[in-house]
Parts: structure tokens; C-alpha cells; sequence
């Protein structure tokens, strides 16, 4: 694989619509006749890839971080940032700042919902401007990424997903793929810079590699391949897909097991065994997420997983993508290469080809520097998943389901308008969840790449106690005064246009899924549940009145 002159040029980077796109991601071009030459000789490139996605996280943001993390949110930011305050108070604001760097610190906290609502709106403007013209340079780049970064390092537990991290790590690498200030969708004097290539493909080398090792060092099921016997009933939240891929024969999700192990333990190494290995290593990690997407809601992990796939492609196998019609994005980036061929282009001015290169290979460094810890973590026998070594989360650890639950339990929240909780008719009214399981009669969601975070918390609740989630009190108290803005995050309230509930309590049941064929199924039920107990006991407002002033 020829990789290239490292040096500015005016060759085009000419697969882009965005190509320092709206989704953390870009395409690339190459220094010749990259559409048209010889396969071996085109460099590979970034094509165009999930635009959408930081418009999907902002628009995810502006619609549940009031109820999460707002003025009256279940775990507000304000009194998180005023606990780091706290901690830090005898080193200093910088501190402070070091360890949850957000704009948040700059701005005036007596309406922490406007603040949070401003970030998001932002975000998703500049992402859906980029997304529907194709264009982007570094500074709408690095703005996302530090607008993102603003709403992670403040939302605790809710922001705690790997996904986070990953998003954050590949925006900041789209930074360096864009011109200065330029907005253009064929940009000139801006080569796609060999350096931010493969620290794409450093990215989804340890994406893949992490989530291989974490599994084999962790649950025994992995290693005796049969994890997929329980994973597609016991996932967070399961898509229709899953109903079905649960039934398969054994021999199957043997099968999956073990084609898992070779995508995610042999396939990340065929990056650096030349261009046809590396553009199998990306057919198949595409294919791999696509089967991942459908068969469960992991957020926009998935989608966000095939962005560095991609560089794994050259122009001469992503061309046939692109229209070849006069006028076309194709035939126009041809053009640029004619003319900058011929000599009748224009030459990038010298200084500023040279601090290209003094910013490339300074991020070179950076990113080699900041992988240490990471590769060592990946050498350790006690690896941990999903960590980031730094709060401006440039290079990160990741992995996924180092450990499979082998039985599906869920936490259902119930209310009452009978004055005696324990009375024998008492009657207790479900609340429903927007896509978690709940009415076994309701079907498997499919909601991907989009997320709702109490969903996932409520997954994670199940199999832990209500000591370890405060927060799930604090819905409770919520639920016990019909609040809008928590009801907001469920599918439907059972007190809806009546008064609240006098009492809450929390339902501890096992789930599984009904056989298809089978007596449940033909019932029209897709879950079957058995009660196993308490999950807290019922309780009235009064009764969390001390908790609710203990917490401000």
C-alpha cells in the first residue's frame, strides 16, 4: 500500500459531502487519481459515515436531560458540580475544572435547565448544519466535541455508557480531517492526514481487540461459546430480532460464539496485513455491527463502531458509491486532480502546509502518548472496560458484555390510590417504560441508534438493590406527585388525569421470553414473568420527605 507523500497538496478530498462530517467522520482524498488508479496505488479513506449521530446525541440530550440532570432532575448537575466544588476546595478552581472540564463552569447556574437546553441546541444545530450542507472545518468540529464534552463530564451515572467515550474520541480525531475555516464540500489544500487515518484505525483496532479480551478474561460462558444461549434475552433492552435469534438451536449460537472470538480476536489484526486484508478487516466489522443493530438497542454504539471501519476503504472500492454524471461530486473532484496535475491549480501557500504538518505530527505524539495506559490495560490480566484515562476523553479503553446475566429480572414501579397499601384490595397499576420490558404483551422495541437513559438504568437497577440507585427514589417521589417532567421519560402513567398515587412500590420479577408457537405466544404475550419479591416496599411521600430534605 502506497501510503503517500505526508505533505499538503492541492489534491481533493473528494468523497464528501461531509466529509469532516456532521457525525464525527469524514471522507478523504488521494494525492493522484484516487477514483480512477489502480487500487493499490489510491491511499485509503474515511468515506461518508454516520452524519447523523451527534445530531442523534443532541437531540437525545435536549429531550431528557432536564428530567435527568436539571434544575429538578433526578440527579441534578448542580449539585454535582457543587460536590466537585466541595471536594476540591483547597486545591483551587483549576482542579475543579481539570476533573469535570464543561462549559458549565462559565455559565450562571440559577437555571441549570436553560444551560443544559443551550448546549444541546447548539450541538444539534451545528451537527444538522453540517449534516445537510456537507460542509464542516475544524472549528464547527471542535465545537461539537467540546459541547458533547460539556454534557458528558455532567452527567454522571447517565453519561456513564463506553458509547459516550467513543463518540468523544472520534470527534475529536474528525477535528483534524477538516480545513481551518473553510466550509466547502470539496475543500482544497486539506490531504487527508496519514496520521489521522490510522489513529482511525488504531480506534477500531482496540474497539474490537478490547471487546475480545474482556471476554475471554471474564465470564466462562464466552469460553465455552455459550453465552448467545442467554445474551438476546438477558441484553438491556432487546429488539424483535432477539425474540427470535434466542430460539435458534444451540448449534447456532455456538456458531455465533465463535465467530464473535474470530472478529474480535484475529480480524482487528488484518489491519496491518496490506489493503485487501484491510478492506476485508472493514467489510466485515460492518457487517458485524449491522447484525448487532438489529438485534438489540446498544444506543448509537454500533453505528458509531463502522465510522472507523471505514478507513479501512480506498477510493477505488468506495467509488462506485458515487455518481460519475458531469457536474457530480465525482467528476468535479476529478477535475481539481486534472488541473492541480497540469499545474493550473493554485499551490497551497508554504506556512500554512507547515504548521499542517507541525499540528499532524503533534497529534501523532499526543495520541501515542495517550495510548500507553490504554495498551497496558489491554496487556493486563485485570483489564477494565469502558475507561478513560483522562477527563477530556481523547484516547479511551472499550469493550462490551465482559459478563452475561444469565437470568432477566426488571424492577416494575407500581401505584396505588388505596389509603392501605397492605389491604387485600388494594389495587396496584403498572408503570410503563418507554422500550424496556414491562406489559408482557407489548413487543421488543427497536429504537436504535437512539436511547433512552432511564431505560438502561432501570436494566442495570434489576440485578443491584435500590441502596446502590438513589436515583430510583427519587423517581419514585416524583411518580407520588404526578411531575410532568419525570412522566415524561415513561411510555404511560397510570394516573393520568386523576389524582397521584397515595403509595409507590417497586416489583421484583424474572422475564423471559414466551415460545413462540407456544401457549403464551398464542395469547399474544411475548414475555412470560414471575413475581419473585419486593424490590423496596410501598411508600408515601411523607415517607421520603427526610430523604428528599437530606438531599436538598
Amino acid at each position: 500500500m502506497n501510503p503517500g507523500p505526508p505533505t499538503c497538496s492541492a489534491t481533493e478530498l473528494y468523497l464528501s459531502p461531509s466529509a469532516r462530517v456532521s457525525g464525527f467522520c469524514r471522507p478523504a482524498s488521494p494525492p493522484g487519481r484516487g477514483l480512477l488508479g489502480p487500487p493499490g496505488l489510491a491511499p485509503t479513506h474515511i468515506p461518508v459515515c454516520g452524519l447523523f449521530l451527534p445530531a442523534v446525541a443532541f437531540l437525545v440530550a435536549l429531550q431528557q436531560n432536564k428530567q435527568l440532570i436539571g434544575d429538578r432532575g433526578l440527579l441534578p448537575c448542580r449539585a454535582y458540580l457543587k460536590s466537585v466544588q466541595q471536594y476540591f476546595r483547597e486545591q483551587g478552581a483549576w482542579d475543579a475544572w481539570s476533573y469535570a472540564p464543561t462549559i458549565i463552569w462559565l455559565l450562571d447556574w440559577s437555571n441549570m435547565d436553560f444551560n443544559l437546553d443551550l448546549l444541546a441546541l447548539l450541538g444539534l444545530g451545528i451537527s444538522s448544519f453540517v449534516l445537510i450542507t456537507g460542509c464542516a472545518n475544524m472549528i464547527l468540529m471542535a465545537a461539537l466535541w467540546g459541547l458533547y464534552l460539556s454534557l458528558v463530564n455532567v452527567g454522571q451515572v447517565w453519561y456513564s455508557f463506553g458509547w459516550e467515550s467513543q463518540l468523544l474520541e472520534t470527534g475529536f480525531l474528525g477535528i483534524f480531517l477538516c480545513p481551518w475555516w473553510t466550509l466547502s464540500r470539496l475543500p482544497r489544500h486539506t490531504p487527508t492526514p496519514w496520521t489521522v487515518l490510522w489513529a482511525f484505525r488504531w480506534l477500531i483496532f482496540r474497539i474490537m481487540l478490547g471487546a475480545g479480551l474482556i471476554k475471554i478474561r471474564g465470564d466462562q460462558c464466552w469460553r465455552d461459546l455459550t453465552c448467545l444461549d442467554f445474551h438476546y434475552e438477558t441484553q438491556p433492552v432487546p429488539s424483535p430480532l432477539a425474540y427470535f435469534l434466542h430460539r435458534t438451536p444451540w448449534w447456532v449460537h455456538r456458531f455465533e460464539a465463535l465467530s464473535n472470538h474470530f472478529l474480535e480476536l484475529l480480524v482487528p489484526f488484518f489491519l496491518f496485513l496490506g489493503r485487501r486484508m484491510c478492506i476485508l478487516h472493514g467489510v466485515l466489522q460492518i457487517l458485524f455491527q449491522v447484525v448487532l443493530i438489529l438485534s438489540g438497542n446498544l444506543s448509537f454504539l454500533n453505528w458509531l463502531t463502522i465510522v472507523p471501519s471505514l478507513s479501512c476503504f480506498d477510493d477505488a472500492s468506495l467509488g462506485f458509491l458515487f455518481p460519475s454524471g458531469l457536474a457530480g461530486l465525482k467528476d468535479r473532484a476529478l477535475k481539481l486532480q486534472d488541473e492541480e496535475a497540469q499545474g493550473a491549480q493554485s499551490r497551497p501557500r508554504h506556512v500554512g502546509c507547515a504548521v499542517r504538518r507541525v499540528v499532524n505530527l503533534s497529534l501523532g505524539v499526543l495520541l501515542a502518548w495517550l495510548s500507553v495506559p490504554v495498551v497496558l490495560n489491554l496487556l493486563s490480566a485485570k483489564q477494565v472496560m469502558n475507561t478513560t484515562f483522562g477527563s477530556l476523553r481523547i484516547v479511551n479503553s472499550y469493550g462490551a458484555f465482559g459478563s452475561i446475566t444469565k437470568e432477566r429480572t426488571e424492577v416494575i414501579l407500581q401505584g396505588t390510590a388505596s389509603p392501605n397499601a397492605s389491604a387485600p384490595d388494594a389495587v396496584w397499576e403498572d408503570y410503563e417504560f418507554k422500550c424496556k420490558p414491562g406489559d408482557p404483551w407489548r413487543r421488543p422495541c427497536l429504537i436504535t441508534p437512539y436511547h433512552y437513559r432511564l431505560d438502561w438504568l432501570m436494566w442495570f437497577a434489576a440485578f443491584q438493590t435500590y441502596e446502590h440507585n438513589e436515583w430510583i427514589l427519587q423517581l419514585a417521589g416524583k411518580l407520588l406527585v404526578n411531575d410532568a417532567q419525570a412522566l415524561s421519560l415513561l411510555a404511560s402513567n397510570p394516573f393520568e388525569g386523576r389524582p397521584p398515587p397515595r403509595w409507590i412500590r417497586a416489583e421484583h420479577w424474572r422475564y423471559k421470553f414466551s415460545l413462540p408457537g407456544g401457549k403464551h405466544a398464542a395469547e399474544g404475550k411475548w414475555w412470560v414473568r414471575r413475581r419473585l419479591g419486593p424490590y423496596f416496599p410501598a411508600v408515601r411521600l411523607e415517607d421520603l420527605e427526610g430523604y428528599f430534605r437530606e438531599q436538598d
